[in-house]
């Protein structure tokens, strides 16, 4: 049975979704002014991997992940560039979308967007007033009154007390106490704005996804999910708000990745140590870093450097040469009514004790490395390379042909290229054929000093980048 640690509980509890065989899943997607970072990448594979978990499992999953597209940084930038918001946030969504790709995240049930879902949040905003937890400003803003909430902070762990002794109060404000946040935003000349009973605005950050999540969703769900980050106050608000407008409970598990650090410090721009996925994706491909993404529990720090995913790239080859040697000795792959349970049962296990990827991980070399001593021509061979094959596409690996990944240039390598590399290949077949072994082992010389690996099986050569 799947385990889950409920941020909300700050414990594990045994998955139970709301309707037998469905669930309903909320994750806070980005804010589109720039480009994905790799803290968003970690986000967005994290949560692909839950999905792809909970549908193996066999329930039938509605994936919802936001994109927010109106928002103080995106007008900002959008002046700045002398370009309208919407040509801002449609040239970052499809970079996002790229990103996605690149790294093998599926794409999600619905993805909405802020913009796109103005009325519902108005309506929301129009009930929190009439239960009397929002209110109108004098200054045109609606606030969200948290003392009228009364279990606010029950996710975060935090009292309004301590939280108000933390509040530094405004000079001018319009706010009945510090804590409280805005729903909706009055206009300001050159922002874009939409018409509302307040007067014409945008709305605030929070009351975005608890819009979106209700419509797409309803009232109650199943779990939420997000960075770490988000926790307080904006997962925070969004219970505020939504439990305050249905008076139903709203998600009921919450999860929270964990940060990305950079060679065990903070990343941010400040410090030089800020990485776009596009960044990474220059040196490493999109597999590469997905499984250093889940070589650590979600839930655990993730120490982003060089070192670690260079080690990721040679245990991803490890386990793309095991497949790659099966077939190339005449071994063929099953399906998945012939897997191997005792690996299975050992990854599942994993994958249900809150989503424990890194166990999981350890399982597929668990698996290459039973397959390596195998005879290929044994069921056992083919029952191993399958379970491997289809164990790694269930976290989003091992989905490419081995022969493509394993001669793909690596990093920077500007070596050899694939057709010297044959032609040299060739030609050692040539010179052992006219048994000419002095020049065969100067090309086998000269391939492997260029990082180059031969494998002669059954009369015939393959090659691989070391």
């Amino acid at each position: 049975m799947l385990q889950i640690h409920n941020t909300l509980t700050r414990q594990k509890e045994r998955f139970k979704p709301r309707v037998a065989g469905q669930v309903g899943m909320y994750v806070c997607g980005m804010t589109v002014y720039d480009f994905c970072h790799i803290g968003h990448a970690r986000v967005l594979v994290v949560f692909d991997v839950l999905y792809r978990h909970l549908q193996a499992l066999g329930y039938d999953v509605t994936y919802v992940r936001n994109i927010t597209d109106v928002d103080d940084k995106i007008i900002a930038r959008a002046i700045e560039a002398g370009k309208t918001m919407g040509e801002i946030t449609d040239t970052f969504i499809k970079a996002m979308n790229t990103d996605a790709d690149s790294l093998g995240v599926l794409k999600p049930t619905h993805e909405p967007r802020a913009t796109e879902t103005i009325e519902p949040m108005v309506a929301m905003i129009e009930t929190l007033i009439g239960s009397g937890h929002a209110y109108a400003a004098e200054n045109g803003d609606v606030y969200y009154s948290v003392s009228a909430f009364e279990g606010y902070g029950k996710l975060s762990g935090r009292k309004l007390d301590e939280l108000r002794a933390g509040e530094r109060v405004a000079v001018d404000t319009d706010k009945q106490d510090p804590l409280d946040f805005v729903l909706w935003k009055a206009a300001k000349a050159a922002e874009p704005s939409w018409p509302s009973p307040w007067g014409n605005g945008r709305p605030g950050w929070h009351i975005e996804c608890s819009a979106m999540a209700g419509e797409l969703l309803g009232d109650e769900f199943d779990i939420h999910g997000g960075g770490m980050d988000l926790q307080f106050p904006h997962h925070e608000n969004e219970i505020a708000q939504s439990e305050a407008a249905s008076g139903k409970s709203f998600a009921r598990y919450w999860m929270h990745n964990g940060f990305v650090r950079i060679d065990d410090e903070k990343m941010s721009k400040s410090l030089g140590n800020f990485f776009t996925i596009r960044d990474v994706l220059q040196v490493y491909t999109g597999e590469e870093v997905r499984l250093f993404i889940l070589g650590s529990h979600y839930r655990s720090p993730l120490n982003y450097s060089t070192a670690q995913l260079e080690s990721s790239r040679s245990a991803l080859r490890r386990l793309y040469t095991a497949i790659k040697s099966f077939t190339e000795s005449g071994g063929e792959l099953g399906d998945e009514a012939d897997l191997h349970v005792e690996f299975v049962a050992r990854f599942d296990s994993a994958m249900n004790d809150d989503l424990n990827t890194s166990e999981a991980v350890a399982v597929l070399h668990d698996v290459a490395n039973s397959l390596n001593k195998a005879d290929a021509s044994d069921r056992s061979a083919g029952q191993l390379a399958t379970t491997l094959k289809q164990l790694g596409q269930r976290l989003g690996l091992l989905v490419e042909d081995p022969v493509t990944v394993l001669q793909r240039v690596v990093g920077d390598d500007r070596g050899l290229d694939s057709a010297a590399i044959q032609s040299l290949i060739d030609e050692r077949i040539e010179a052992r054929a006219a048994k000419d072994f002095a020049r065969s082992d100067e090309i086998r010389d000269t391939l492997v000093n260029a990082g180059i690996v031969l494998e002669d099986n059954d009369g015939k050569t393959t090659w691989r980048r070391s």
